[in-house]
C-alpha cells in the first residue's frame, strides 16, 4: 500500500474513534459534572508517559487521549456551569468545527482559502443584521474577547492619531502625542490586558466613576472630558461582568462627538441583548460606537476560539490590520480580503461553524437562547428571593447573578466563601466568586444553550444546603 493510502487508512481509523468518543461525551453533557474532580498529580501521571520513539497507530494513540483526559474534563458545555460565561459549544458549530480542522484551510489570503474568506463575508452581514450595528461595518473573525478587543483598540489608537495630524507609519508610537483611554472604574481585565499590550500605562487612563451597578457614571465622563487634552479613546460596557449593567450609550456616545473621541464598546456578551426585542433596550445608543468587541462562543454558543472585532469605518480597519507582501495575492475585484481585518496572516477558518450556527439557530433561535438565559437568572433570584441570609447585590438585568451572604464585612466573606465551596463539592452545580462593591461575591453566569429554569432550581437548592452547612 502507497503511502498516501496509508495515510488515508489511518486517517479515518482516527476519525472513527474521535467520533465515537466525542458522540459519547457530549450523550451525557447532562449528567456530566460540571467540576473535574481529579488531583493534579494524577492528572499529569495520566499524559506524563515517554516520547515514543516511533510511530504508533493514530486510532490508538486518541483512545489513549480520551482516557488521559476523562477525569480532568469539565461540564463546562453543559447545562449545569454558571462559573463565567463561557457558552456551551453548540452542536452544529462543533460539526463544523471538526470539517474546518479536517478540510485545514489557512486564511491568510483570500486565494488560500476562498471559501472561508465569502463565509466570513455573509456571515458579517448575518452578525452586523442580529447586533442591529451599521450595515457597513467590517468585522474581524478574532480568537477572543481579549484579542478582538486588542485589535479594536490598534485600529482606535491609530485613527486618534491620524485625527490629531501625526503620521505614525512614519514616526513611530514613541514620537507619538499621547492619547488618553476614558474608562469606567469597573471596565473588565481583558480591557486592561489589552491596553497593556499596546503600552498604555496608569498615566494614559482616565478612570470615571461608576454607580451601585458598575455603569459608568455619565455625569463624570461630562466633568472629565473637558480637562483632557490631544487624542482620547472611550470604552464603554455592555454587560458587566457582575451585574450584567450596561453603561449608558447614547449619553457616552454624544460626548464621545463632543469631545472628537473614538468610542470603543466592550460587548463580549452583553452586546448580544441588541439581538432580543425584550432586552435590546438595555443596549440603546451602542450603534453609535466607533468599533465594538464580542465573543462568537459565549451567546452565540461556537467552539472555541471565536470573536469578533467590528469597526464602524472598513478604511481605519483595513488600514490598521492589512498584512501586505510580494507574494500575497490580492482577492478578486468585491471580494473580502481576511488578511486586512485581523492580526493573524495564518489562521483557523472561524467562520465555518458562525456560518453554520446562524443557518442552524436562525434569527428565532438566537433570540430565544438570549431570552431563556435572562428569564433564568431572574427566576434564580426569585427562588432565593425569602432567605434573609442571601442577598442578591445586582438589579439583575441579563444572565448574571451576584449573591452575597450573611452580614456585610469579614463574617459574611467568610460565609460566602463557603458557599462557594459548598455548592462546588457538591459538583451538581458549578459557582465562582469574585470581590464586588468591597464584598465577596458567588458569581452565576447563564450562559450555556442546554441551561433551563430546572437548572435554576438545582443550583438554588445546591446552594441552600451549602448555606445550611455553612451557617446551621
Amino acid at each position: 500500500m502507497d503511502r498516501i493510502a496509508c495515510h488515508a487508512e489511518e486517517t479515518f481509523a482516527a476519525m472513527d474513534a474521535a467520533h465515537r468518543l466525542a458522540k459519547e461525551f457530549r450523550a451525557r453533557l447532562d449528567s456530566l459534572p460540571p467540576r473535574a474532580m481529579i488531583d493534579h498529580q494524577s492528572l499529569l501521571a495520566a499524559f506524563n508517559r515517554p516520547l515514543p520513539e516511533h510511530p504508533r497507530p493514530a486510532a490508538e494513540v486518541i483512545e489513549e487521549l480520551a482516557a488521559a483526559a476523562a477525569p480532568g474534563l469539565t461540564g463546562n458545555a453543559g447545562p449545569n456551569f454558571f462559573g463565567w460565561v463561557q457558552g456551551g459549544s453548540h452542536g452544529a458549530g462543533v460539526a463544523a468545527d471538526w470539517l474546518t480542522s479536517a478540510w485545514g484551510q489557512n486564511v491568510g489570503p483570500y486565494r488560500t482559502a476562498p471559501a472561508a474568506a465569502v463565509a466570513e463575508m455573509v456571515s458579517t452581514g448575518y452578525l452586523l443584521d442580529l447586533l442591529d450595528l451599521p450595515r457597513g461595518a467590517s468585522i474581524g473573525f478574532a480568537s477572543g474577547a481579549t484579542t478582538a478587543s486588542l485589535i479594536c483598540l490598534i485600529v482606535a489608537r491609530d485613527a486618534s492619531l491620524k485625527r490629531a495630524r501625526f503620521d505614525l507609519a512614519a514616526h513611530g508610537i514613541f514620537a507619538a502625542p499621547p492619547v488618553t483611554i476614558v474608562l469606567g472604574a469597573d471596565a473588565h481585565s481583558t480591557i486592561y490586558a489589552a491596553l497593556r499590550y499596546l503600552g498604555f500605562g496608569e498615566a494614559n487612563l482616565a478612570r470615571i466613576n461608576v454607580d451601585g451597578e458598575g455603569r459608568m457614571e455619565a455625569r463624570d465622563l461630562a466633568a472629565q472630558l473637558p480637562r483632557i487634552t490631544g487624542p482620547k479613546i472611550i470604552v464603554a460596557q455592555a454587560g458587566h461582568i457582575n451585574s450584567g449593567a450596561f453603561d449608558p450609550f447614547t449619553e457616552i456616545a454624544d460626548l464621545a462627538a463632543a469631545h472628537d473621541a473614538w468610542l470603543h464598546i466592550d460587548g463580549a456578551f452583553g452586546l448580544w441583548a441588541r439581538a432580543a426585542p425584550t432586552l435590546r433596550a438595555l443596549a440603546k445608543g451602542a450603534d453609535r460606537a466607533d468599533s465594538w468587541s464580542v465573543d462568537g462562543h459565549k451567546w452565540l454558543q461556537t467552539p472555541y476560539d471565536c470573536a469578533f472585532a467590528v469597526v464602524k469605518d472598513p478604511a481605519a480597519h483595513e488600514a490598521s490590520m492589512r498584512i501586505a507582501a510580494s507574494y500575497l495575492d490580492p482577492p478578486p475585484e468585491g471580494a473580502h480580503d481576511p488578511t486586512a481585518r485581523v492580526i493573524e496572516l495564518s489562521r483557523r477558518a472561524r467562520a465555518f461553524p458562525v456560518w453554520a450556527l446562524l443557518q442552524t439557530l436562525g434569527r428565532s433561535g438566537v433570540v430565544e437562547m438570549i431570552e431563556r438565559h435572562a428569564a433564568c437568572a431572574r427566576h434564580l433570584a426569585y427562588l432565593l428571593r425569602d432567605d434573609p441570609r442571601i442577598h442578591v447585590l445586582n438589579d439583575v438585568v441579563l444572565n448574571q447573578v451576584a449573591l452575597a451572604f450573611g452580614p456585610a464585612g469579614e463574617e459574611g466573606d467568610r460565609l460566602t466563601a463557603d458557599v462557594i465551596a459548598g455548592v462546588q463539592a457538591e459538583n451538581a452545580s458549578y459557582v465562582g466568586g469574585a470581590v464586588w462593591k468591597g464584598r465577596r461575591i458567588l458569581r452565576v453566569s447563564v450562559s450555556s444553550n442546554l441551561t433551563e429554569k430546572r437548572h435554576m432550581e438545582t443550583l438554588a437548592g445546591s446552594i441552600r444546603r451549602a448555606l445550611d452547612r455553612a451557617a446551621p
